[in-house]
């Protein structure tokens, strides 16, 4: 089960009215929205839309009906055991415009950022970054891992040639492990100004 289907799958779940209506599902052969919104006291877009949603996640049947003068959907289980499991693995997958380890990166000249450096003085704690302009400016600070704080120290300044982030991981003493946390930081930085990457 990917994030999306999980989120949609919790979604449904977290409805106060979820436990009665798969009780009715449970119950009845089939349902449609307009019986189940009736019994529940709901809206009928409210019904139908969760059933709707149930349905495009594999676990209710739609079949369409023409028992009243316009044809209209009952909806039936198809399962009675709902399992969820969820692989946090595939969050940490990147796609193909994310930056690697190959990257070049450096600090953006004018970025505007402010790095506060830790207490010993060999890493940066947090990086504050200003968005938007005027009275619409807000101000973001990043809090960062030992890690991330440790690359950051150790990033290029504008002026200087740019690294590749594998250089600078190993300029700061880091080993692999801490790739997928650098590379987060390296991305989120970039997207906000603060780093320029360099092919």
């Amino acid at each position: 089960m990917d994030f999306q289907h999980a989120a949609r799958l919790g979604a449904c779940l977290s409805k106060d009215y979820a436990p009665e209506m798969f009780r009715l599902l449970v119950n009845y052969r089939s349902l449609s929205a307009s019986e189940a919104a009736s019994r529940l006291n709901l809206h009928v877009q409210t019904a139908q839309t969760f059933l709707e949603t149930l349905e495009s996640l594999g676990i209710l049947e739609k079949e369409e009906s023409r028992e009243k003068s316009r044809p209209y959907y009952r909806f039936s289980l198809k399962t009675d055991r709902i399992t969820f499991e969820l692989d946090l693995g595939d969050l940490g997958q990147k796609d193909d415009s994310a930056p690697d380890l190959r990257q070049r990166v450096r600090e953006r000249k004018g970025a505007g950022a402010r790095f506060v450096t830790a207490r010993g003085g060999n890493a940066i704690s947090s990086v504050t970054v200003w968005t938007g302009k005027g009275r619409s400016r807000e101000e973001r600070k990043l809090n960062l891992t030992e890690a991330q704080g440790v690359f950051l120290f150790h990033l290029p300044f504008p002026g200087a040639e740019p690294l590749s982030v594998a250089e600078v991981m190993r300029k700061a003493g880091l080993d692999g492990s801490g790739a997928p946390e650098i590379l987060d930081i390296v991305e989120r930085l970039e997207a906000l100004g603060v780093i320029e990457m360099h092919e």
